[in-house]
């Protein structure tokens, strides 16, 4: 083991064969067996949840997320830029000889990032400890990262702990990232190995890397804001993009990323700049000045408005990137802009529907009261409540109702309420959002 930080192995609470003997009169329906009360309550509460959620005690986790569709997600997801950080600290030296194997995955429990020790990962790899791999406790029963994401805190799992059989040789310690300022589940930081990798030391480590995380997310997050309100001849001029996205859900400001052979430039649009653009990459074929006037002011009659406004929307895009500026007659885009909202639409026609929630962050420009922009937005909140209500688990539906677009959404709601066990902890929740909304 070459891990310094992962000396001084704790022993497992109670006997490996007291567990497993515990483990298996649970499952045998005897809950009342004297062993259950010696097995740690943490444990124990979790292999209870995990008979409640079906979960088998021999099998695979399935893979929801693979080739393209995973790396398309890996780079949007808010973790992806503090892949270096965690494998500095949770990996340090020779990555493959590092006697563990560190996974970051999602709120829902997928794994996005797996690295480490290159015979671990091997034998790991059997029981369906990769990427794409869905977690979650209610998917494959207690361990460190799926019970870390259920309980919203730091989880270390033992050997014969784990409720399915195919993990229990090994062990692991888990932690969840938050959104520094929302406290938003982001995500969960894991390290597994053998009794070594539940050690008191290895969960200290493990959950300040998880700190270290979100203060890096923060420490961005300042500094993109403070380069935003710099003037704008004070930012690196960039050539012409080949190719641009523009993010508007959740954000009262779009961000337009310009990608080209000179590296990435991110430029803020104002909301009424935001919104032109938007609507030129939404009607791809181009709109008349009455029309772009109607979508923007909701008056076919404001050209005049409109017209100074291009001119200053022309000005912006030819330092930044002049492929993108728009023509006349009619205004439209000659370049391809792509943007978030799309973005999920077609995740949701391609059946991604988890991937598909977690790229959608909120309704596009909230503070908008254009009417083509609550088009867009009615749009695409509609898809989402379709094509969810049509074929989503009840896993993904759970994630749907605790966003702004679900919220409120009894059809889902009571779709949620219908598929979850009877006593499902959510229910009674659930039940008085629907009382109180209907």
């Amino acid at each position: 083991m070459s891990s310094a930080w992962l000396s001084g192995i704790d022993p497992l609470h109670g006997s490996r064969l007291l567990v497993e003997r515990a483990h298996d009169e649970l499952l045998a329906g005897n809950s009342a067996d004297p062993r259950l009360q010696q097995v740690r309550s943490l444990v124990r509460d979790s292999w209870r949840r995990s008979v409640l959620s079906h979960v088998r005690a021999e099998a695979v986790p399935a893979l929801e997320l693979r080739g393209r569709d995973l790396d398309a997600y890996r780079r949007v997801h808010p973790l992806s830029g503090a892949i270096g950080l965690i494998r500095g600290l949770l990996l340090p030296g020779e990555t493959a000889e590092a006697g563990v194997v560190v996974a970051v995955g999602d709120a829902a429990g997928r794994l996005l990032w797996v690295e480490g020790d290159r015979r671990v990962r091997s034998r790991t790899g059997d029981m369906g400890f990769v990427e794409g791999a869905n977690w979650a406790e209610d998917r494959v029963g207690t361990s460190a990262p799926g019970t870390a994401l259920a309980l919203g805190r730091s989880v270390q799992v033992r050997g014969a702990e784990h409720f399915n059989r195919l993990v229990q040789p090994w062990s692991c310690t888990a932690a969840p990232v938050r959104d520094p300022e929302s406290g938003r589940l982001l995500g969960v930081i894991d390290v597994t190995g053998g009794d070594e990798a539940a050690t008191p030391q290895a969960q200290m480590l493990v959950d300040a890397t998880a700190r270290a995380v979100e203060g890096e997310l923060l420490v961005t997050r300042l500094h993109a804001r403070q380069g935003r309100r710099e003037p704008a001849r004070r930012r690196r001029r960039a050539p012409d993009a080949s190719r641009a996205t523009l993010s508007v859900l959740g954000r009262d400001r779009a961000l337009l990323t310009l990608v080209g052979d000179d590296g990435e430039q991110v430029v803020e649009l104002g909301l009424r700049h935001a919104e032109i653009v938007l609507m030129l990459a939404t009607y791809r074929q181009g709109l008349t000045a009455e029309r772009l006037a109607e979508l923007v002011y909701g008056d076919a009659s404001a050209v005049g408005t409109l017209r100074p406004e291009m001119v200053r929307l022309r000005k912006l895009l030819a330092r930044v990137a002049p492929a993108l500026v728009p023509e006349s007659r009619p205004y439209r885009m000659t370049a391809a802009i792509e943007t978030d909202v799309q973005q999920v639409l077609s995740l949701l026609d391609r059946g991604a529907h988890r991937v598909a929630l977690t790229a959608f962050r909120g309704d596009a420009l909230p503070d908008s009261v254009a009417p083509g922009i609550e088009e867009v937005r009615e749009t695409l909140r509609a898809a989402l409540h379709e094509s969810l209500l049509a074929e989503a688990g009840v896993d993904v539906l759970l994630a749907y109702i605790d966003t702004d677009a679900g919220a409120e959404d009894v059809e889902a709601l009571r779709q949620v309420l219908r598929m979850l066990p009877p006593r499902s902890p959510r229910r009674p929740g659930i039940v008085a959002r629907v009382e109180r909304l209907d």
